[in-house]
């Protein structure tokens, strides 16, 4: 399994800036964020005066006067004091309403920034990806921008407003010693706060690599069950699984040790302060310096500062928990492609067909130069064919034309226009493939087909699967178009997946065909009957025809015959019969093999 594309280091510092490029989500919606904040600053003014009706009405209870209009007084206090309690609380339960549509379409528009970027990163980085991985990472992210969104605007800014708040009030109208034990102890919360928290993100960044190794690993082994089954490695699937999963448990030891540590040093903090708050207030109503009213609003402050820094301090550690998890969906979208998109180009205009290989040399590693020198062009209509040898180049031509990788050097035109100097989504739309290993989307028949032009109309599908001659086969199944193929199509035989791709080929209807060793899996009955599809189809169009049996490419016009990267031969295929050359010798290897494969057959 290759390794993750974007590991972290657990000693790589939080990137700050995550959160300007954050800022733009916030705006989209200027008025509901407006409304929300206001209500935010109603649900903290509430919160505030709360205290002071409890003193006042400690403090008329407390008196001795049985005066009837006085005792009416504390049940109005006790009204207030619950009429602003729920003011306080709906007030909140608006403002998390308003902003709620803020941060799911923050999720959304990003959510659909990061897969779109993905589909047009280029096919190194998708060869080296880890899908499990992966889809892990996108996930956490998108939920840790949505915590990170709603707790850094509402809780950490507001919390602090309070703290200030308070303290004014404290240091008016008690002194300074009561907003000195405030401020201290809200100095010493953060400050250890944060050193704690910077000290156990490293954890938080080891459970998330441990979490997509594991995913990937186990994602990876079902994809591949067969090939799991074919050596009865079940068991060695568990084990390398389980290894993960040991690592997996722990960092997870390692990152509830390091949360034990944190909370305990906060809550010992906050014990402290509040001791210390309720030992000075206690001391001065004893010298009658304050009133029992006084002594509970010291009490309620005091509750009121430390439970909202209590939950301060896990929204802090959650940012970072957040900051961590969100890194690598950033990295996604820094991820720069190879192979520019060129979007702001002209779109590819196709008179005639004609497609030109021209001095193309290409090597996917330094030291290894795959195709050397090629030139050679397909004539509008004309049906041109590459043979050669395992890893000569021929599936990497397809690979070029379709943009996957650009040729290190040289060019590719059609209708003399470079394909690297127009756009790359009209490009792939004027080029239609039937590829070796046809994979299909765990869908429909009826919706893979249609996937070669999704706006096509059901009449139109209906005709590509009469010209792919899958009708007889739709109608023998229990679901008729209706079946589902299963995840990758491995419901259906190789033979069958192929007729699906000759059918959404035909729908799309490109001007440009390519079949890249289309029957090389089938038997030879299958072959035929694809073989004739393929020729149906292929009339009228220019047609790439990479080839590994040489049977099925003899009606072309031209067959370009590779070895070692570079062109050794082509001509027609009675030209190169007709004279001693490579192809000549890979076509009676061919034959030999196939007539001893015949007699094999008659003698079983």
């Amino acid at each position: 399994m290759r390794p993750n594309r974007f590991p972290v280091n657990p000693e790589t510092p939080i990137n700050w800036r995550i959160f300007l490029q954050l800022w733009p989500y916030l705006t989209e919606f200027k008025g509901r964020v407006f409304l929300a904040f206001l209500f935010l600053v109603a649900a903290k003014v509430a919160s505030i005066y709360l205290p002071f009706i409890l003193k006042n009405t400690v403090d008329t209870l407390n008196s001795t006067s049985p005066n009837k209009t006085i005792l009416i007084v504390p049940f109005a206090l006790i009204a207030a004091y619950g009429s602003l309690r729920l003011a306080n609380v709906l007030f909140g339960e608006v403002r998390d309403t308003l902003f709620g549509r803020v941060t799911e379409r923050a999720m959304r528009r990003l959510g659909l920034k990061v897969f779109k970027h993905l589909h047009n990163l280029d096919l190194d980085f998708h060869l080296n990806r880890q899908t499990g991985g992966l889809s892990r990472d996108i996930e956490r992210g998108t939920k840790g921008i949505s915590f990170l969104m709603r707790f850094l605007v509402f809780n950490i800014g507001p919390t602090l407003v309070e703290i200030v708040a308070v303290v004014a009030v404290l240091f008016y109208n008690y002194g300074i010693s009561f907003a000195l034990i405030i401020v201290c102890s809200v100095i010493s919360y953060v400050l250890f706060s944060i050193k704690a928290t910077d000290w156990r993100t490293q954890y938080v960044r080891e459970v998330n690599l441990a979490d997509s190794s594991s995913s990937s690993r186990a994602i990876d082994s079902l994809l591949n069950y067969e090939t799991v089954k074919y050596f009865n490695n079940e068991d060695y699937e568990a084990n390398r699984y389980d290894t993960d999963l040991q690592k997996w448990e722990t960092a997870r030891r390692k990152n509830r040790l390091s949360l034990f540590a944190l909370n305990s040093g906060q809550a010992s903090i906050i014990a402290i302060s509040m001791t210390s708050m309720m030992a000075l207030a206690a001391f001065q109503v004893a010298q009658g310096r304050m009133t029992i009213g006084d002594f509970v609003l010291i009490n309620a402050f005091t509750m009121q500062i430390f439970m909202p820094l209590n939950f301060l301090g896990f929204v802090y550690r959650e940012i970072r928990g957040s900051l961590a998890n969100i890194e690598n969906l950033f990295n996604l979208l820094d991820q720069k492609t190879t192979v520019p998109i060129n979007q702001d180009k002209p779109d590819l205009n196709i008179n005639l067909g004609k497609v030109s290989f021209k001095n193309i040399e290409f090597n996917y590693l330094e030291n290894r130069k795959i195709i050397k020198n090629i030139s050679f062009d397909i004539e509008p209509g004309q049906k041109v064919a590459v043979v050669g040898e395992s890893g000569s180049g021929k599936s990497t031509l397809v690979k070029l034309l379709f943009r996957f990788y650009d040729p290190n050097r040289g060019s590719i035109s059609i209708d003399g226009q470079d394909i690297s100097q127009v756009n790359q989504a009209s490009l792939r739309q004027a080029i239609g493939i039937v590829p070796q290993d046809t994979v299909l989307f765990n869908d429909t028949i009826l919706e893979n087909i249609r996937y070669g032009r999704p706006e096509a109309s059901d009449e139109e599908v209906q005709q590509a699967i009469d010209l792919a001659h899958l009708r007889s086969f739709i109608s023998s199944l229990p679901d008729g178009h209706s079946t589902t193929v299963g995840e990758r199509g491995l419901k259906l035989s190789g033979g069958e997946k192929q007729r699906v791709a000759i059918a959404r080929t035909i729908l799309k209807r490109p001007p440009i065909l390519v079949f890249d060793e289309a029957t090389s899996s089938l038997d030879s009955q299958s072959e035929q009957a694809i073989l004739k599809s393929l020729q149906e189809i292929s009339q009228g169009h220019t047609s790439l025809v990479i080839a590994h049996r040489l049977s099925t490419i003899i009606d072309a016009d031209k067959i370009v015959v590779l070895g070692e990267g570079k062109i050794i031969e082509q001509g027609s295929h009675s030209e190169l019969l007709g004279i001693d050359s490579a192809y000549k010798k890979l076509w009676l290897s061919q034959q030999t093999l196939v007539t001893k494969q015949m007699q094999e057959d008659q003698i079983g």
